[in-house]
């Protein structure tokens, strides 16, 4: 069974965002990441200085079936960052086997913004936008893999 949350990039101000939220909803960030605790890349490119306390990854618990989640965009991400087109619907699944099949579905169509990965954090991972423009992202977190 997959879970669908909504995941909102900024263009510098999640933090804020996310303090003003949790201002409303209550609650705690049960995990806040920033792109100076990435790893760097294979092909060794550092996070820009500018970019090292933006949010890479931020969630939000707001009630027992739903999540907010986000994060800052930066780099070459930076410029397509738009106000209104700045959400995505990210879907969480408890397999690999149902991640590939929701993304082999939705992305029939569409254009493929992140190819698969196995992402530093131990997750199963894509982006994509729909045939419709609608901005998704696919995480299986195998439990072998994760880190806290």
């Amino acid at each position: 069974m997959a879970q669908v949350n909504a995941y909102l990039t900024f263009n510098g101000n999640c933090e804020e965002a996310f303090n003003f939220y949790k201002s409303v909803f209550g609650g705690e960030f049960p995990y806040i990441g920033r792109f100076g605790d990435m790893p760097p890349s294979e092909d060794g490119k550092q996070v820009p200085e500018a970019d090292k306390n933006k949010i890479m990854h931020v969630s939000l618990p707001i009630s027992q079936e739903t999540i907010l989640m986000g994060s800052d965009t930066g780099g070459e991400w930076a410029s397509k960052h738009v106000a209104g087109n700045n959400i995505s619907l990210s879907v969480n699944t408890d397999s690999k086997e149902e991640a590939d099949r929701i993304f082999n579905g939705l992305s029939a169509g569409g254009n493929v913004t992140m190819p698969l990965a196995e992402t530093f954090w131990g997750a199963y991972f894509r982006m994509w936008t729909d045939k419709f423009g609608i901005h998704w992202m696919v995480n299986y977190d195998d439990p072998a893999k994760m880190q806290h």
